[in-house]
């Protein structure tokens, strides 16, 4: 007969930590409480941690003589010096006259307050210590504190309020609040120890104030958290904005000059492709250059029209009407004198035909001045002077001060201010120069040069 034995396995016990963390919410609340206790204030709580100086003096400077003013930057030590002699001199008012106590109660206020200025979470810990080392230095010395100087001894009431204050604001608001919880509980076990051989105690005052100060510390901390915040937020807008307006602008500068370049090559491939049936008999040698001209032409094109589709919108359409030039230029000041702008018109030098595009990025530079004046100095005269150089075209626009209807409010537009960013890209996408600046009247004054390259005598050979 076979005995049969079972062997039954017990299944090993789970760490009665981890079983009690997935089932308790609380302790697990509790243990991440502890742990940035532990990181706040016991971990390396001597660390050196000076604090600098402002980075700017402040409005404190305003007040301050002219030769004191750079030291305006040091106004957060200063207020903590003056804190500190306030502590030492209550220290020296409650020693009653006793010069040793005097010294070693101010060495315990005073000593804190200054140490929050290079190792603030250990001045809290001193700070914390030194209560009962005053208390007991003063109750030794006057055996009369027993009503309402206890637990704090004045120094110390001063001393630790002032270590609170200093340091929350050189930390953020847990560190603050686990501080008032310390010293909570050093307020309520001192008053379960001795609390029977006083009469009364400032530990509820101590307590109502340092929180009332620790409060007003971290809504100001707060604050300015949330002003750094939004003023980074509007620096990263004015930066995209600009950016997007910039991009925007060269958008439209070369869908013009797309459309400009593109009409000049298909003229020359169609040129090149009709030549060689307008001479009787070519050579050949003419017949494939001028086939080479027009490849050459249609290759161009098709790879301008890939590099710059890229800045077309795909809903944008090419305008059926031929871009402006300068010769359109006396219907566009006849439109902005019928909205109320005298504007008067100077042409110096021979004019000619210039480059389609330099024509366009003028006419482009007057519109858009024009329109300036009329948004920003309603009232005031306006000059458009062209002048046809040797080496270019020379634009001076000039306004004078607004006139009488100035009392109306301009109401800035959705893109006010961005044309002088177009036409400084325009300038700068010919070579050209540009300078706008107020006039010395009041007004506005825009100068502009645009280059165009000179036709040589031989040049003019060579196309004939």
């Amino acid at each position: 007969m076979t005995e049969t034995t079972h062997t039954q396995t017990k299944p090993e016990p789970s760490p009665a930590g981890d079983g009690l963390l997935s089932r308790s919410p609380e302790l697990r609340l509790a243990m991440d409480a502890l742990a940035g206790l532990r990181a706040d204030l016991l971990n390396d709580p001597l660390a050196y941690r000076p604090l600098p100086p402002r980075n700017k003096p402040g409005g404190i400077a305003r007040v301050l003589p002219r030769r004191l003013r750079p030291y305006a930057v040091w106004t957060p030590h200063a207020l903590v010096g003056a804190a500190g002699m306030l502590a030492a001199l209550v220290s020296f008012a409650t020693s009653r006259g006793d010069v040793l106590v005097a010294l070693a109660m101010t060495f315990f206020s005073l000593g804190p307050i200054l140490l929050t200025l290079v190792r603030p979470v250990g001045a809290f810990w001193f700070s914390l210590a030194s209560i009962p080392a005053v208390a007991a230095i003063g109750q030794d010395e006057t055996r009369d504190y027993g009503s309402g100087d206890w637990p704090w001894a004045p120094p110390s009431f001063v001393a630790h309020l002032v270590v609170l204050t200093v340091v929350a604001a050189r930390t953020r608001q847990r560190t603050a609040a686990w501080m008032w919880a310390l010293t909570a509980a050093y307020a309520m076990g001192a008053e379960i120890l001795f609390g029977d051989r006083y009469f009364s105690s400032n530990a509820l005052p101590f307590l109502f104030v340092s929180a009332l100060a620790l409060l007003v510390v971290t809504v100001l901390l707060v604050r300015r958290a949330a002003e750094q915040e939004v003023t980074a937020q509007q620096t990263v807008t004015a930066h995209e904005r600009s950016k997007r307006t910039l991009l925007e602008e060269r958008t439209t500068i070369a869908r013009e000059l797309h459309d400009v370049v593109a009409h000049h090559m298909m003229v020359v491939a169609i040129q090149a492709e009709a030549a060689p049936y307008r001479v009787e008999d070519p050579p050949e040698e003419l017949t494939k250059a001028f086939a080479t001209i027009r490849e050459n032409a249609v290759a161009a094109l098709t790879e301008l029209r890939r590099v710059l589709g890229v800045v077309r919108a795909k809903d944008y359409e090419a305008p059926d009407a031929p871009q402006p030039t300068l010769a359109d230029l006396d219907a566009l000041l006849a439109n902005v004198r019928e909205a109320g702008l005298g504007v008067e018109k100077v042409v110096t030098g021979a004019v000619r035909e210039l480059p389609q595009g330099v024509e366009l990025s003028a006419y482009r530079i007057v519109q858009e001045a024009l329109s300036n004046t009329l948004r920003h100095a309603p009232g005031a005269s306006a000059r458009v002077e062209i002048g046809y150089v040797l080496g270019g075209l020379g634009l001076r626009i000039v306004n004078g001060p607004a006139g009488e209807v100035s009392f109306v409010k301009q109401t800035p537009t959705e893109g006010a201010g961005h044309g002088l960013t177009g036409m400084r890209e325009r300038v700068s996408m010919l070579g050209g120069e540009m300078t706008a600046a107020p006039a010395a009247d009041g007004g506005y004054e825009v100068t502009v040069f645009l280059p165009v390259a000179r036709v040589t005598d031989e040049d003019g050979a060579g196309e004939a």
